[in-house]
């Protein structure tokens, strides 16, 4: 892979003969779709010239280079900035704490550029001068020089070191009155301990702020931080908390007669209903934004206005809108926020020429606005845009197989994002190269390219959440595809290596901590991960069915073998998406036994039937699954051998990935309950009747602490877990699994308890129990109708709970049989050397056995997740 050009010079430097007119963040259109009227040029036709607007003169006086590398800054030409900056810090060397200033500004344009050491050394030398502790005059710019070094260390993917930075910011803040920068500092905290996954923490922190707000006599304070406060709970995922702070925000900054105030809240207003898909609510809200008197908060809102008209495929409007913005956008002067917003721009036109009916504006028109952002980004020297400009433009040329040209400029742009430190650009550059290779039958060059795309995310993984916001990628659209191509490159030989399998069943396991993290919006989940091949699978056999376009590929690994057992099912994904579907509607109906035993066989001959051999031989009475997509969704119990159901066979248990099973058995402990439960009608949610009964059987079986209905609150839950260090924690209430960690939730008797809330109160024992939760059992849980993958919310409850395994059921069960399967898991549970996945594989063929239970409507929802011994 041929990854080692030259960077593009600025002057005379002809593009591999490609007019730079087609570029920029084009990664909405969908891959392997031509665009409409494609016309790009053949090479050898345009160039790249030298900056089209000369750089202003720099100042002489170091007072002058302050202000014009301010005002190159707040104009997004971070490159100028850092020049004039970089003078006036040598020519302040007489002036030391002016230098230190200046080294702090220094450092936050560095910052900008992805130039990470230089940044570090700036804000050390900066430190240095102002000495710690600093003399009490000097205090605040000490804090100012904390704040920058607090960003450095969670751009740089180190949040532990940035809270503990931002927290020494809050108390000189405190020290000097200044409520704004220590509100700030608390805000910052909140957000770092969110991608350290410390939830509770977090939670008291933004109460604090919140607190601290509503005691502001300042309306200008209260807007602002509100509207900040606002924004962090949006980034991590929630919305309902969001909406309400910046609510505030609007209607304390409409009380100060602000309208760039206003404005930038109605901005995050729209972004905020946006994100919970209210298209109507985005619409007025951007609006109203694009009254705003400053330009950028006018650009934005339209751009996210045509952006969610184009979703909404309101043609009309969109054709109408575009060019006013094309319009606005050309009278900007450079900076790095104009490109973006042009770049913006060509990534909705793009969209709008390929979905729209007229397929306008056509190619030709959205390459002239994108040249002008390419030009731009070499006027003010911002290697980032032009990374973005570049690859893009080989994006629009492997759209239009034009392979050649699309390779060269995609492996510059490549060059140019790594030789700046941009990992969230590379990957997408290694990514379209391999893509690129394989579409040519380059399958070794395109796995090579996959392998590094794939490397760069995982580096990239722990920081996803505290990238900007507004730069953050779509999960499903631009990451999850990396790893599943990978993966398709590595099978695609009719008998892989045993390196590329293990490679393959490595990328899997990547991914699914990949879309937890994307879940919980925060890389919580490195402490917990183990190594797979320090996990004692004992009788187990570990099956990974991966869903792939074309094929199901079913990588197993037996007990006792190192080497892992390979089959590839030819059958496409959307046809097992749809018998999946079907499937599922069948089986929760509990009179169509002929129906779900059809259903179930099909899907028992893509899953099982191909391992049964191998299973067999290494006598295995026990799988674990490590599910893939819709297959999620699947009740596996079900599924039909033609003569017995599976569970009849093998015990069961799912994994949310293998890398997250601690595999400490149960056995051998005191088998002790916190039993909670809701039998009447609250918060209209019907009543469970049989609720009393299951908690009365569990009581009667074990020691046992029941918090029936009105007892049941989350308060109550809460002192019982922190005072009873019971292993097993039984919660028979209402709730739901959503793809959406703030729309999955159980129901307590004063509120429901969402999945962030929920690991706050399960884990704030975890300081005095001398162990953690052994198994928690949810037993009258669904998957949220419609959601293909809402079992990712199962998983997410499992991880957040902290307990080692979850037995929960994936759709609204009968409220009698559950409490009859529940009482039989329980019987078997406390038998001598039962594992919890034998208990409930007991009770599940009692059901079988039982002619009021023996559909699988009855039983076969019930799944355990984690630890299966």
């Amino acid at each position: 892979m041929a990854h080692k050009l030259l960077p593009l010079s600025r002057k005379g430097l002809r593009l591999l003969g490609v007019a730079l007119c087609s570029a920029c963040l084009v990664l909405g259109l969908s891959l392997g779709q031509r665009p409409a009227h494609s016309t790009l040029p053949a090479a050898n036709q345009l160039s790249i010239n030298a900056p089209a607007t000369p750089r202003q003169r720099l100042a002489s006086t170091p007072t002058q280079l302050m202000e014009q590398g301010k005002a190159y800054y707040q104009g997004g030409q971070y490159a100028a900035a850092a020049e004039a900056w970089t003078q006036a810090a040598q020519a302040y060397k007489a002036q030391p704490l002016n230098q230190a200033i200046v080294l702090n500004q220094l450092s936050l344009a560095q910052q900008e550029l992805g130039q990470w050491l230089q940044a570090k050394d700036s804000i050390r030398q900066s430190l240095d001068i102002i000495g710690d502790p600093p003399a009490p005059e000097n205090l605040s710019i000490y804090a100012q020089a904390l704040n920058s070094q607090g960003s450095l260390y969670l751009s740089q993917g180190d949040p532990k070191s940035a809270l503990d930075t931002w927290g020494k910011t809050a108390e000189i803040y405190t020290q000097l009155g200044d409520e704004i920068g220590r509100m700030g500092s608390l805000i910052n905290q909140a957000q770092a301990q969110q991608v350290l996954g410390l939830y509770l923490q977090s939670r008291k922190t933004l109460e604090k702020v919140t607190d601290d707000l509503d005691q502001q006599a300042s309306p200008d304070i209260r807007a602002t931080g509100y509207r900040s406060l606002g924004n962090v709970l949006r980034l991590v995922g929630n919305l309902d908390e969001a909406e309400k702070y910046l609510k505030l925000s609007l209607s304390n900054a409409t009380a100060t007669d602000a309208p760039q105030e206003v404005s930038m809240t109605q901005l995050s207003l729209g972004n905020t209903a946006r994100a919970r898909q209210d298209y109507d609510a985005a619409i007025a809200y951007y609006q109203q934004a694009a009254q705003s008197p400053i330009p950028s908060n006018q650009h934005q809102a339209q751009l996210n206005l045509l952006s969610v008209l184009i979703e909404k495929q309101d043609w009309s409007q969109a054709q109408q809108l575009w060019p006013q913005i094309e319009q606005e956008l050309v009278k900007q002067p450079p900076s790095r926020r104009n490109i973006y917003s042009q770049v913006n721009l060509v990534k909705s036109l793009v969209k709008l020429n390929q979905d729209s009916p007229s397929q306008m504006p056509t190619i030709p028109e959205i390459a002239n606005i994108t040249a002008q952002a390419v030009q731009q980004s070499y006027d003010i020297d911002d290697p980032h845009a032009q990374a973005y400009a570049l690859g893009n433009l080989g994006h629009l040329y492997e759209l239009d197989e034009q392979w050649s040209e699309a390779r060269k400029l995609t492996e510059q742009a490549l060059f140019i994002a790594q030789a700046n430190n941009a990992s969230e650009i590379s990957y997408q550059w290694q990514w379209q190269l391999g893509r690129i290779m394989d579409a040519q039958r380059q399958t070794d060059q395109a796995t090579s390219a996959y392998r590094g795309a794939f490397q760069t995310l995982e580096f990239l993984r722990k920081d996803l959440v505290a990238t900007n916001p507004e730069a953050q990628f779509s999960f499903r659209d631009s990451v999850e595809p990396v790893y599943r191509q990978l993966v398709d490159l590595l099978l695609r030989d009719s008998n892989p290596s045993q390196e590329n399998l293990k490679q393959a069943r490595d990328v899997m396991e990547s991914l699914q901590l990949s879309e937890l993290d994307n879940f919980f919006r925060s890389a919580c989940l490195d402490g917990q991960i183990i190594s797979i091949e320090d996990i004692d699978q004992q009788s187990a056999a570990v099956v990974y069915p991966i869903l792939l376009e074309d094929r199901i590929e079913l990588i197993t690994s037996l007990p006792q073998q190192d080497n892992l057992k390979h089959q590839t099912i030819p059958v496409s994904q959307a046809e097992v998406e749809a018998t999946i579907d079907q499937f599922r509607k069948e089986i929760e109906r509990p009179f169509t036994f002929i129906e779900t035993k059809e259903l179930g066989q099909v899907v028992y001959n893509w899953l099982i039937q191909p391992l049964r051999a191998d299973l067999d031989q290494s006598q295995a009475d026990m799988l674990v699954f490590v599910l893939d997509g819709e297959l999620r969704n699947l009740p596996l119990a079900a599924l039909y051998d033609g003569e017995k159901y599976l569970i009849e066979t093998y015990a069961l248990a799912l994994a949310p990935g293998m890398q997250l099973i601690n595999t400490k058995p149960l056995q051998g402990r005191e088998l002790q309950v916190i039993a909670a439960g809701i039998s009447k009608e609250r918060f209209d949610y019907p009543p469970l009747k049989f609720v009393p009964q299951e908690l009365d059987k569990i009581s009667r079986l074990v020691t046992s602490e029941v918090l029936l209905n009105q007892s049941f609150t989350s308060s109550a839950l809460r002192e019982q877990i922190q005072s009873l260090p019971y292993p097993i924690v039984h919660l028979a209430t209402h709730g739901k699994f959503s793809s959406e960690a703030e729309q999955t939730f159980l129901l307590a008797w004063d509120k429901e308890i969402n999945v962030t809330q929920l690991n706050e109160l399960l884990r704030s024992s975890e300081q005095v129990r001398p162990e953690p939760i052994e198994l928690l059992v949810l037993s009258a849980c669904e998957t949220a109708a419609g959601d293909r993958r809402a079992a990712l919310g199962l998983a997410g409850v499992s991880i957040q709970a902290g307990a080692r395994s979850t037995l929960a059921s994936l759709w609204n069960l009968d409220d009698q049989s559950t409490a009859v399967l529940i009482g039989e898991f329980y019987d078997h549970l406390v038998q001598a050397e039962t594992s919890k996945a034998k208990a409930l594989q007991e009770a599940q063929i009692a059901m079988i056995g039982n002619p009021d239970f023996r559909h699988p409507a009855f039983w076969s929802a019930f799944v355990l997740v984690g630890n299966w011994l």
